[in-house]
């Protein structure tokens, strides 16, 4: 599966504020939002080695949609071009300490399922 890194959509300017802390609308760029070629994913795992989005959009394969890192920021992000509104998801991340990976659910989504499932939609 094919993610694509949109460089217009975190910019410089974006990740430079980021890095200050002085970036105050964090749900503007982070998680889940509707992009003209599908859904773009970010998420901040500034001690990841590796981070991708699964859900619904890919039968949940943690491997398959690698997330990219943008900058020295620690934000992961990408666009899935198959990935829709209300579709339930996580990101993966795999850190560099003793090969530690987890599924999150995204911390700025809009909606979560009902417990007791876990994902972000």
């Amino acid at each position: 599966m094919t993610i694509f890194f949109d460089p217009d959509f975190i910019t410089a300017d974006d990740q430079h504020y980021f890095n200050e802390g002085r970036f105050y609308q964090l749900s503007r760029k982070l998680g889940a939002h509707p992009h003209p070629q599908g859904i773009h994913f970010a998420v901040w795992a500034p001690n990841a080695r590796f981070v991708s989005v699964m859900g619904d959009f890919n039968g949940w394969d943690s491997h398959s949609c690698p997330l990219r890192a943008v900058g020295n920021s620690g934000i992961w992000a990408g666009v899935h071009p198959y990935a829709r509104l209300h579709q339930a998801y996580k990101f993966h991340i795999e850190s560099h300490h003793l090969g530690y990976h987890v599924d999150k659910a995204d911390p700025v989504a809009f909606y979560a399922e009902q417990p007791p499932k876990t994902a972000s939609v």
